[in-house]
């Protein structure tokens, strides 16, 4: 797929490619989330992306070549779709995005708690993910992994997260008086 070359500007040109709102939300729910089936996509996604938007937006990511397709070898009528290293080298990027929104942005803690760590790790934790998505993706070999993937890490504080917030609520409303 070409671009619409307005100019030779690489922000500009980024833009064409992740200026409309769902691209970057399929490609976050693909890195953070794991997800790389079209139902996965389309019901994993808290900003309910409609069907027909994300088969547009999966092809488009593919023509640009952030994205391939493959027959699922599990199930005859479903394809996995699966990050480049076009893709993947996208982390550093959506680590800075997190960090930036949670200091500008009213987000919520359990979903800018994995941004704060992304930003706290820094470029090593940023290299050992895109490791882990080579690996999981294109089938790079995987240095002696020790202790949890960084997914997993991530996901275990968001869960951590939400199940403090369900203990003070509870606390909260057991503290009321009764009516």
């Amino acid at each position: 797929m070409s671009l619409d070359r307005r100019s030779g500007c690489p922000i500009n040109l980024s833009l064409e490619v992740f200026g409309d709102r769902w691209s970057l939300i399929i490609l976050r729910d693909m890195i953070f989330g794991g997800r790389r089936h079209f139902r996965e996509l389309l019901n994993g996604s808290m900003e309910g992306i409609a069907s027909n938007i994300l088969a547009d937006r999966l092809k488009r990511l593919m023509e640009l070549g952030m994205l391939t397709r493959a027959d699922d070898p599990s199930h005859k009528q479903k394809a996995i779709y699966s990050l480049t290293e076009m893709a993947i080298t996208l982390v550093p990027i959506l680590a800075h995005l997190g960090a930036w929104g949670r200091v500008w942005l009213p987000t919520s803690e359990e979903l800018s708690i994995r941004a704060e760590l992304l930003e706290k790790g820094g470029t090593p934790l940023w290299e050992k993910f895109m490791d882990e998505l080579r690996h999981e993706h294109l089938g790079a070999p995987l240095d002696a992994a020790s202790g949890p993937t960084v997914r997993a890490t991530l996901q275990a504080a968001y869960e951590a997260v939400v199940a403090s917030r369900a203990r003070s609520a509870g606390k909260a409303s057991s503290a009321s008086p009764a009516a």
